[in-house]
């Protein structure tokens, strides 16, 4: 098929703007600590060699994205003992976290920008023997130019906003062109698969595969951080707000104000999802009347609210409580993960602005693992009703655990899925 107008267009832009973008790029980086050599990598220059034999490249966009997929490396890396596996993503964070959980014969680098040069010395330096792109991270030089080094590609976890889609309504040959280059295309629910035929995906090719994030695996924790944080809690109870967004501690605080009325000596554990945030979210903390003590201080918790503006200590603080309210929901922001909060047994509520997960939770609310809450009042209640009542709490934990690990059987049958389809089963790629 010949590139549409749109598609050299970019290619033309791209080398334009690539001086600038290189530099804003690489300056980003350095300032979040991340060293020349690698801060580099966005230019495609590898800061590390190309392993011999097979090699599987999944590109993400950030740390949700990449966190996703390291359960699926693990199953593939056991299904195909001789393989190596590279991630790329574009942030500092993620390139931190997922190196605390590379799984074997993995390594990370960061994504090179989608201009002719850069792309040109990543794949020259890798050539990779397949190719997996997550969500919607979808550069155009960067498909067709794997594309077109006959590298088997799939678009895995497909999610596109309501906005995306409409806008590739509008160019149905540049989709047609851009979403050809897919083998398979797995998306997350029903509703996706029939968005991507809808916009020109193949549709012999797309098919509903799995939300990848419930594969993910319990978050990481700090034994001496979790140690330390129990001696100081004692027997006092606790409840967690994570990944909270402006707008939305208020009426947190007002719900822990509440619940101090009945339990006088609980703790709340507020963990903002941009931990940046955290002198804001300590001048309301304040405001609302309340002691703190704050992690970015070295602090452990001991007053009546414990801001944990942190990054990478979530599955530290989840080992605390029973119960979690998860943020991005109280308002239209699509609400986050509940799967991390179910893996690390924790009962889940949540906010009803969940579109990301709407059929998620649909499934958890079903299965007794996840309540969904309508603001301060209807949130304290269910706090209230969790903490005080042991055999309910019990139930609700246990439900969480049997749901997140009901997700995980799953995935054996994807990792062989991806394998066939990628022509994974074959020779070794050259070195």
């Amino acid at each position: 098929m010949a590139a549409p107008f749109l598609y050299h267009a970019w290619v033309a832009a791209s080398a334009a703007i690539l001086p600038f973008a290189a530099r804003q790029s690489v300056a980003k980086l350095r300032r979040a600590g991340v060293e020349v050599q690698r801060a580099h990598e966005k230019l495609g220059h590898a800061s590390s060699p190309r392993p011999d034999g097979k090699l599987i490249w999944f590109h993400a966009a950030s740390v949700g994205e990449s966190l996703s997929v390291l359960a699926l490396i693990d199953r593939m890396g056991r299904a195909l003992p001789d393989a190596h596996f590279l991630i790329t993503s574009g942030t500092a964070t993620s390139a931190r976290l997922v190196g605390q959980r590379l799984p074997p014969r993995t390594r990370h680098q960061f994504a090179p920008l989608d201009a002719p040069g850069p792309l040109k010395r990543f794949l020259n330096h890798w050539r990779p023997d397949a190719a997996l792109f997550v969500e919607s991270e979808l550069w155009p030089q960067m498909l067709r130019r794997t594309h077109a080094r006959g590298v088997p590609m799939a678009l895995i976890n497909a999610r596109l906003s309501q906005r995306s889609i409409t806008r590739w309504q509008k160019q149905p040959v540049l989709a047609r062109y851009l979403f050809g280059v897919f083998d398979l295309i797995l998306t997350q629910n029903d509703a996706m698969a029939k968005a991507m035929v809808e916009i020109n995906a193949p549709a012999e090719r797309v098919a509903r595969g799995i939300n990848l994030k419930s594969m993910a695996g319990p978050l990481p924790q700090d034994e001496d951080a979790l140690f330390d944080a129990r001696a100081a809690l004692g027997h006092r109870p606790v409840w967690i707000a994570s990944s909270t967004h402006a707008g939305e501690e208020k009426p947190v605080l007002d719900a822990h104000r509440q619940l101090r009325e009945t339990f006088p000596d609980l703790c709340l554990i507020l963990a903002p999802r941009h931990p940046e945030r955290g002198d804001e979210v300590a001048e309301l903390i304040g405001q609302a009347g309340f002691n703190l003590t704050r992690r970015t201080r070295g602090d452990m918790p001991g007053e009546e609210v414990f801001l944990a503006d942190t990054m990478g200590e979530l599955g530290t603080w989840y080992a605390l409580s029973d119960v979690v309210f998860l943020g991005g929901s109280l308002h239209p922001i699509g609400g986050h993960n509940p799967y991390e909060v179910a893996q690390a047994g924790a009962f889940v509520l949540s906010g009803t602005h969940i579109a990301n997960f709407a059929e998620t939770y649909a499934e958890m609310e079903a299965a007794g693992a996840a309540r969904l809450v309508a603001g301060t009042q209807d949130l304290a209640e269910r706090v209230a009703e969790l903490l005080s009542n042991d055999i309910a709490r019990v139930k609700g934990v246990a439900a969480a655990k049997t749901y997140a690990e009901a997700q995980t059987d799953k995935l054996d049958g994807i990792a062989e899925r991806l394998i066939t389809a990628l022509r994974l089963d074959g020779a070794p790629g050259d070195a």
